[in-house]
């Protein structure tokens, strides 16, 4: 099975480094250019399944990328990390009253915790297996897809600061040897060309 990770275009909060999860925003000028620069560089006539949070920012990257409703399946699996309390605000606000505080390894109040994010995501994966598709395309968020990866490859959440991913974004999870192994990583339509 490989999984095709797109993290969705840019919007206002992305840009600003604002953590964004139930907050339903569009997608800004140059998320809408992003979103668009993927149609045709999606190989969708190879994937079984199309799945996408079901937040605005997500579907619209994929309306843009060429991918239509009726073949759009959508779940809450996907969806960013909730933040609780931290909504809307930069790590840098956040760090003002918690010093230390990173989403990967600190307490989100009246947000989820690593864990039920990775319970959530090993769900999508167990879902995945179990229905036994070969290609998958999946359009969520920036946390929330390096969490998924995180929890494929089996790595400690502490490391997700490791693994930037940009908006507009490409990767792609698999098997390699027997092994889940992350097989491209954070690809934009410039690397695209090269």
């Amino acid at each position: 099975m490989e999984i095709h990770l797109v993290r969705h275009g840019e919007t206002e909060w992305s840009a600003n480094g604002r953590h964004t999860s139930i907050t339903d925003l569009d997608l800004t000028e140059r998320g809408v250019a992003q979103a668009r620069a993927l149609h045709g560089r999606l190989d969708l006539a190879k994937m079984d399944l199309v799945l996408s949070s079901p937040r605005l920012r997500a579907r619209r990257t994929a309306d843009l990328a060429g991918i239509g409703e009726d073949r759009l399946e959508f779940t809450e699996e996907l969806a960013e990390w909730s933040y609780g309390q931290y909504e809307g605000l930069t790590s840098d606000q956040i760090r003002q009253s918690d010093p230390d505080w990173t989403i990967w390894t600190g307490h989100t109040p009246g947000g989820e915790t690593a864990e039920q994010v990775t319970n959530r995501l090993q769900s999508l994966i167990d879902r995945l297996r179990q229905r036994e598709v070969e290609q998958v395309l999946c359009f969520a968020h920036g946390h929330s897809l390096r969490a998924l990866t995180l929890t494929w490859l089996g790595l400690d959440f502490a490391v997700g600061e490791q693994f930037p991913l940009d908006t507009g974004s490409v990767s792609v999870l698999g098997d390699h040897k027997d092994q889940q192994s992350l097989l491209s990583w954070n690809v934009g339509v410039a690397d695209a060309d090269r």
